[in-house]
Protein backbone atom coordinates (compact mmCIF):
# COMPACT_ATOMS: atom_id res chain seq x y z
CA UNK A 1 0.00 0.00 0.00
CA UNK A 2 1.16 3.41 -0.48
CA UNK A 3 1.68 5.42 2.44
CA UNK A 4 -0.24 8.42 3.02
CA UNK A 5 1.29 11.57 2.67
CA UNK A 6 -0.45 14.92 3.42
CA UNK A 7 0.59 17.84 0.93
CA UNK A 8 -0.93 20.68 2.37
CA UNK A 9 -0.67 21.02 6.06
CA UNK A 10 0.35 24.10 8.34
CA UNK A 11 3.23 24.98 11.00
CA UNK A 12 4.09 28.63 12.33
CA UNK A 13 6.53 29.96 15.05
CA UNK A 14 5.77 32.65 17.66
CA UNK A 15 8.85 34.90 15.91
CA UNK A 16 7.28 34.66 12.91
CA UNK A 17 3.44 36.01 14.24
CA UNK A 18 5.26 38.43 16.65
CA UNK A 19 7.29 39.52 13.10
CA UNK A 20 4.40 40.14 11.46
CA UNK A 21 2.76 42.11 14.22
CA UNK A 22 5.56 44.90 14.01
CA UNK A 23 5.73 44.63 10.63
CA UNK A 24 2.64 43.82 9.09
CA UNK A 25 1.19 46.98 9.64
CA UNK A 26 -1.59 48.96 8.51
CA UNK A 27 -2.71 46.51 5.80
CA UNK A 28 -1.83 43.54 8.35
CA UNK A 29 -3.50 43.61 12.21
CA UNK A 30 -3.84 40.70 14.59
CA UNK A 31 -7.31 40.96 16.36
CA UNK A 32 -8.90 38.96 18.63
CA UNK A 33 -12.05 37.16 16.95
CA UNK A 34 -14.73 34.98 18.18
CA UNK A 35 -14.13 32.07 20.23
CA UNK A 36 -11.01 33.41 22.25
CA UNK A 37 -8.47 33.51 19.51
CA UNK A 38 -6.25 36.24 17.84
CA UNK A 39 -6.84 36.25 14.10
CA UNK A 40 -4.78 37.63 10.87
CA UNK A 41 -6.88 40.50 9.60
CA UNK A 42 -6.58 42.29 6.61
CA UNK A 43 -8.31 45.84 5.53
CA UNK A 44 -10.52 44.32 9.20
CA UNK A 45 -11.42 41.36 7.34
CA UNK A 46 -10.02 38.07 9.01
CA UNK A 47 -8.75 35.19 7.38
CA UNK A 48 -6.35 33.22 9.47
CA UNK A 49 -6.39 32.19 12.83
CA UNK A 50 -3.72 31.15 14.59
CA UNK A 51 -4.21 27.71 16.45
CA UNK A 52 -1.95 26.26 19.33
CA UNK A 53 -1.72 23.29 17.04
CA UNK A 54 0.35 25.47 14.43
CA UNK A 55 3.19 25.62 17.10
CA UNK A 56 3.63 21.84 18.27
CA UNK A 57 4.82 19.43 16.53
CA UNK A 58 4.42 16.97 18.87
CA UNK A 59 0.96 17.68 18.95
CA UNK A 60 1.28 16.94 15.07
CA UNK A 61 3.20 13.69 15.23
CA UNK A 62 0.82 12.21 17.96
CA UNK A 63 -2.08 13.23 15.17
CA UNK A 64 -0.88 11.58 12.34
CA UNK A 65 0.00 8.31 14.14
CA UNK A 66 -3.96 8.11 15.15
CA UNK A 67 -5.19 9.00 11.74
CA UNK A 68 -2.71 7.01 10.33
CA UNK A 69 -0.59 10.00 8.10
CA UNK A 70 2.99 8.70 7.29
CA UNK A 71 4.20 12.13 5.58
CA UNK A 72 3.14 15.74 6.68
CA UNK A 73 4.86 18.32 4.06
CA UNK A 74 4.34 21.08 5.93
CA UNK A 75 4.09 25.24 4.64
CA UNK A 76 3.80 28.67 5.80
CA UNK A 77 -0.03 29.58 6.04
CA UNK A 78 -1.16 33.15 4.61
CA UNK A 79 0.09 35.81 4.57
CA UNK A 80 3.40 34.26 4.06
CA UNK A 81 6.20 36.80 3.92
CA UNK A 82 4.34 39.30 1.55
CA UNK A 83 5.20 42.35 3.91
CA UNK A 84 7.38 44.42 4.84
CA UNK A 85 10.77 45.78 3.28
CA UNK A 86 13.05 43.31 1.48
CA UNK A 87 15.28 42.66 4.46
CA UNK A 88 11.87 42.05 6.80
CA UNK A 89 10.25 39.89 4.09
CA UNK A 90 13.35 37.78 3.15
CA UNK A 91 13.76 37.55 7.63
CA UNK A 92 10.51 36.23 8.08
CA UNK A 93 11.13 33.86 4.85
CA UNK A 94 14.11 32.48 6.09
CA UNK A 95 13.08 32.11 9.94
CA UNK A 96 10.32 29.31 8.57
CA UNK A 97 12.40 27.83 6.04
CA UNK A 98 15.05 27.23 8.90
CA UNK A 99 12.45 25.77 11.43
CA UNK A 100 10.97 23.57 9.10
CA UNK A 101 14.07 22.65 8.01
CA UNK A 102 15.14 22.26 11.44
CA UNK A 103 11.98 20.36 11.97
CA UNK A 104 12.51 17.73 8.62
CA UNK A 105 15.83 16.83 10.62
CA UNK A 106 13.98 16.13 13.90
CA UNK A 107 11.84 13.74 12.69
CA UNK A 108 12.90 11.97 9.48
CA UNK A 109 10.77 10.40 7.03
CA UNK A 110 7.50 11.68 8.53
CA UNK A 111 8.15 15.50 7.52
CA UNK A 112 8.68 17.19 4.54
CA UNK A 113 8.36 21.02 3.97
CA UNK A 114 7.60 23.47 0.96
CA UNK A 115 9.57 26.85 1.76
CA UNK A 116 8.60 30.40 1.56
CA UNK A 117 9.80 33.00 -0.24
CA UNK A 118 9.99 36.72 -0.69
CA UNK A 119 8.31 36.69 -3.49
CA UNK A 120 8.05 40.74 -4.07
CA UNK A 121 11.35 40.90 -4.24
CA UNK A 122 12.66 38.69 -7.02
CA UNK A 123 16.91 39.06 -6.48
CA UNK A 124 16.02 37.85 -2.81
CA UNK A 125 13.06 35.29 -3.48
CA UNK A 126 15.88 32.83 -5.90
CA UNK A 127 18.40 33.52 -3.65
CA UNK A 128 16.56 31.45 -0.62
CA UNK A 129 14.95 29.29 -2.88
CA UNK A 130 18.67 27.93 -3.61
CA UNK A 131 19.59 28.07 0.11
CA UNK A 132 15.62 26.52 0.98
CA UNK A 133 15.99 23.97 -1.38
CA UNK A 134 19.75 22.99 -0.24
CA UNK A 135 18.12 22.70 3.75
CA UNK A 136 16.11 20.27 1.97
CA UNK A 137 13.12 21.76 0.60
CA UNK A 138 10.98 19.60 -1.65
CA UNK A 139 8.76 22.38 -3.21
CA UNK A 140 7.55 25.72 -3.04
CA UNK A 141 4.72 27.18 -1.20
CA UNK A 142 2.95 30.86 -2.90
CA UNK A 143 0.14 32.41 -2.37
CA UNK A 144 -2.49 32.86 -5.37
CA UNK A 145 -2.20 36.51 -5.06
CA UNK A 146 1.13 38.22 -3.96
CA UNK A 147 0.14 41.60 -2.03
CA UNK A 148 -2.61 41.82 -4.56
CA UNK A 149 -0.19 41.47 -7.81
CA UNK A 150 -1.53 37.76 -10.06
CA UNK A 151 1.06 35.34 -9.89
CA UNK A 152 1.71 35.89 -13.75
CA UNK A 153 2.99 39.34 -13.71
CA UNK A 154 6.00 39.93 -14.89
CA UNK A 155 8.04 41.02 -12.05
CA UNK A 156 7.71 37.12 -10.82
CA UNK A 157 9.48 35.80 -13.63
CA UNK A 158 13.14 35.16 -12.40
CA UNK A 159 11.09 33.38 -9.43
CA UNK A 160 9.09 31.09 -11.59
CA UNK A 161 12.29 30.72 -14.24
CA UNK A 162 14.64 29.47 -10.71
CA UNK A 163 11.77 27.22 -9.70
CA UNK A 164 11.25 25.95 -13.03
CA UNK A 165 14.98 24.87 -13.83
CA UNK A 166 14.24 22.56 -10.59
CA UNK A 167 11.31 21.15 -11.75
CA UNK A 168 9.52 21.70 -8.50
CA UNK A 169 5.87 21.08 -7.64
CA UNK A 170 4.17 24.27 -6.13
CA UNK A 171 1.49 24.38 -3.72
CA UNK A 172 -1.08 27.83 -4.78
CA UNK A 173 -2.89 28.55 -1.32
CA UNK A 174 -5.20 30.94 -1.36
CA UNK A 175 -4.78 34.18 0.67
CA UNK A 176 -7.42 37.35 1.13
CA UNK A 177 -8.58 38.14 -2.39
CA UNK A 178 -7.80 41.45 -3.12
CA UNK A 179 -11.11 43.55 -2.75
CA UNK A 180 -11.90 41.78 0.56
CA UNK A 181 -13.23 45.53 1.39
CA UNK A 182 -15.67 45.91 -1.54
CA UNK A 183 -16.93 42.39 -0.97
CA UNK A 184 -17.76 43.07 2.73
CA UNK A 185 -15.68 39.77 3.46
CA UNK A 186 -15.59 40.78 6.97
CA UNK A 187 -18.69 39.80 7.64
CA UNK A 188 -19.05 36.04 8.65
CA UNK A 189 -15.70 35.62 7.65
CA UNK A 190 -16.43 34.92 4.20
CA UNK A 191 -12.83 35.19 3.04
CA UNK A 192 -12.75 31.55 4.52
CA UNK A 193 -15.27 29.82 3.27
CA UNK A 194 -16.08 31.98 -0.37
CA UNK A 195 -12.67 33.86 -0.43
CA UNK A 196 -9.84 31.23 -0.61
CA UNK A 197 -11.52 29.37 -3.08
CA UNK A 198 -11.91 32.41 -5.55
CA UNK A 199 -8.29 33.30 -4.60
CA UNK A 200 -7.54 29.88 -6.09
CA UNK A 201 -10.00 29.50 -9.07
CA UNK A 202 -8.88 32.99 -10.31
CA UNK A 203 -5.07 32.62 -9.83
CA UNK A 204 -5.29 29.39 -11.70
CA UNK A 205 -7.41 30.51 -14.53
CA UNK A 206 -4.72 33.37 -15.20
CA UNK A 207 -2.48 31.24 -15.79
CA UNK A 208 -4.26 29.02 -17.97
CA UNK A 209 -5.13 31.88 -20.49
CA UNK A 210 -1.50 33.35 -19.84
CA UNK A 211 0.77 31.69 -21.85
CA UNK A 212 2.28 30.31 -18.03
CA UNK A 213 2.87 26.87 -18.91
CA UNK A 214 3.73 27.33 -22.08
CA UNK A 215 6.77 29.88 -21.04
CA UNK A 216 7.46 27.00 -18.21
CA UNK A 217 7.41 23.47 -18.62
CA UNK A 218 8.37 21.39 -16.29
CA UNK A 219 6.29 23.30 -13.35
CA UNK A 220 3.88 21.26 -11.34
CA UNK A 221 1.13 23.28 -9.76
CA UNK A 222 -1.30 22.12 -7.14
CA UNK A 223 -4.34 24.00 -6.72
CA UNK A 224 -5.23 24.32 -3.07
CA UNK A 225 -8.95 23.11 -1.97
CA UNK A 226 -9.63 20.58 -4.48
CA UNK A 227 -8.36 23.22 -6.93
CA UNK A 228 -11.39 26.18 -6.00
CA UNK A 229 -13.94 25.77 -8.82
CA UNK A 230 -12.23 24.69 -11.12
CA UNK A 231 -13.54 21.18 -11.39
CA UNK A 232 -16.81 22.92 -11.91
CA UNK A 233 -15.91 25.81 -14.12
CA UNK A 234 -13.13 24.07 -16.65
CA UNK A 235 -15.92 23.19 -19.19
CA UNK A 236 -16.66 26.97 -18.66
CA UNK A 237 -13.34 28.22 -19.33
CA UNK A 238 -12.77 26.16 -22.46
CA UNK A 239 -16.08 27.80 -24.26
CA UNK A 240 -14.77 31.10 -23.25
CA UNK A 241 -11.62 30.38 -24.97
CA UNK A 242 -13.09 28.86 -27.65
CA UNK A 243 -15.57 31.92 -28.26
CA UNK A 244 -13.77 34.71 -26.69
CA UNK A 245 -10.86 36.01 -28.44
CA UNK A 246 -9.35 37.69 -25.60
CA UNK A 247 -9.21 34.17 -23.86
CA UNK A 248 -6.73 33.23 -26.79
CA UNK A 249 -4.77 36.27 -26.76
CA UNK A 250 -1.97 34.50 -25.02
CA UNK A 251 -2.44 31.09 -25.52
CA UNK A 252 -3.51 28.60 -28.72
CA UNK A 253 -4.16 25.78 -26.39
CA UNK A 254 -7.71 25.57 -24.58
CA UNK A 255 -7.13 25.59 -20.96
CA UNK A 256 -8.14 22.05 -20.57
CA UNK A 257 -4.70 20.96 -22.32
CA UNK A 258 -2.86 21.41 -19.62
CA UNK A 259 -4.68 19.44 -16.83
CA UNK A 260 -1.85 17.13 -17.23
CA UNK A 261 0.39 19.83 -15.37
CA UNK A 262 -2.26 21.14 -12.66
CA UNK A 263 -2.79 18.98 -9.56
CA UNK A 264 -5.67 19.42 -7.04
CA UNK A 265 -5.64 18.69 -2.96
CA UNK A 266 -8.17 16.26 -1.71
CA UNK A 267 -9.28 19.49 0.48
CA UNK A 268 -12.77 18.90 -0.08
CA UNK A 269 -15.50 18.22 2.66
CA UNK A 270 -18.21 15.85 0.60
CA UNK A 271 -17.28 12.64 -1.61
CA UNK A 272 -19.63 14.75 -4.12
CA UNK A 273 -17.18 17.27 -4.68
CA UNK A 274 -13.81 14.95 -4.34
CA UNK A 275 -15.55 12.63 -7.12
CA UNK A 276 -16.03 15.64 -9.68
CA UNK A 277 -12.27 16.82 -8.32
CA UNK A 278 -11.17 13.47 -9.71
CA UNK A 279 -13.21 13.51 -12.62
CA UNK A 280 -11.89 16.47 -13.88
CA UNK A 281 -7.80 16.46 -13.18
CA UNK A 282 -8.07 12.65 -13.34
CA UNK A 283 -6.63 10.05 -10.77
CA UNK A 284 -3.51 10.54 -11.13
CA UNK A 285 -3.24 14.54 -10.59
CA UNK A 286 -5.02 14.13 -7.19
CA UNK A 287 -3.33 14.27 -3.81
CA UNK A 288 -4.39 13.59 -0.21
CA UNK A 289 -4.59 16.73 1.85
CA UNK A 290 -5.92 17.76 5.49
CA UNK A 291 -5.47 21.61 5.83
CA UNK A 292 -4.33 20.69 9.59
CA UNK A 293 -4.18 21.92 11.71
CA UNK A 294 -6.47 25.01 10.25
CA UNK A 295 -10.03 25.69 12.00
CA UNK A 296 -11.74 23.84 9.48
CA UNK A 297 -9.12 21.76 8.45
CA UNK A 298 -10.41 17.90 8.89
CA UNK A 299 -7.55 15.22 8.58
CA UNK A 300 -9.72 12.57 9.61
CA UNK A 301 -12.64 13.36 7.26
CA UNK A 302 -10.29 14.29 4.33
CA UNK A 303 -8.82 11.14 4.60
CA UNK A 304 -12.18 8.68 5.01
CA UNK A 305 -12.74 10.11 1.79
CA UNK A 306 -10.04 9.18 -0.39
CA UNK A 307 -9.44 5.70 1.75
CA UNK A 308 -13.37 5.04 0.38
CA UNK A 309 -12.21 5.43 -3.00
CA UNK A 310 -11.29 1.98 -4.63
CA UNK A 311 -8.35 0.04 -5.78
CA UNK A 312 -5.49 2.03 -7.43
CA UNK A 313 -7.21 5.30 -7.62
CA UNK A 314 -6.98 5.08 -3.58
CA UNK A 315 -3.54 4.29 -3.66
CA UNK A 316 -2.51 7.11 -5.93
CA UNK A 317 -4.86 9.62 -3.82
CA UNK A 318 -3.50 8.34 -0.66
CA UNK A 319 0.31 8.92 -1.39
CA UNK A 320 1.70 7.12 -5.05
CA UNK A 321 0.87 10.73 -6.62
CA UNK A 322 2.87 12.56 -4.54
CA UNK A 323 5.74 10.53 -4.30
CA UNK A 324 5.86 10.73 -7.76
CA UNK A 325 5.79 14.76 -7.84
CA UNK A 326 8.00 14.77 -5.25
CA UNK A 327 10.30 12.46 -5.90
CA UNK A 328 10.39 10.56 -1.98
Amino acid sequence: MAPVIDVHTHMLTHEYVSLLERHGGPDYTLKAVAGGLRAIHLHDAPFMTPVPEMFDYPARLAMMDKVGIDVSVISLSCPNVYWGGAEVSTQAARLMNDDMAAARERHRGRVEFLCSLPWQHAREAVAELERATAKGACGVMVLANIGGAPLTAPEFAPVWQAIDRRALPVLVHPTAPPGVQAMQMHEFQLTASVGFTFDTTLAVSRMLYDGFFDRYPNLKIIASHGGGALPYLMGRLDQCWRNIPACRAKTDQPPSSHMGRLFADSVVFTQQALDLCLHVFGEEQVLFGSDYPHTIGDPVGCLAKVNSLFGAQRERVRGGNAQRIFRF
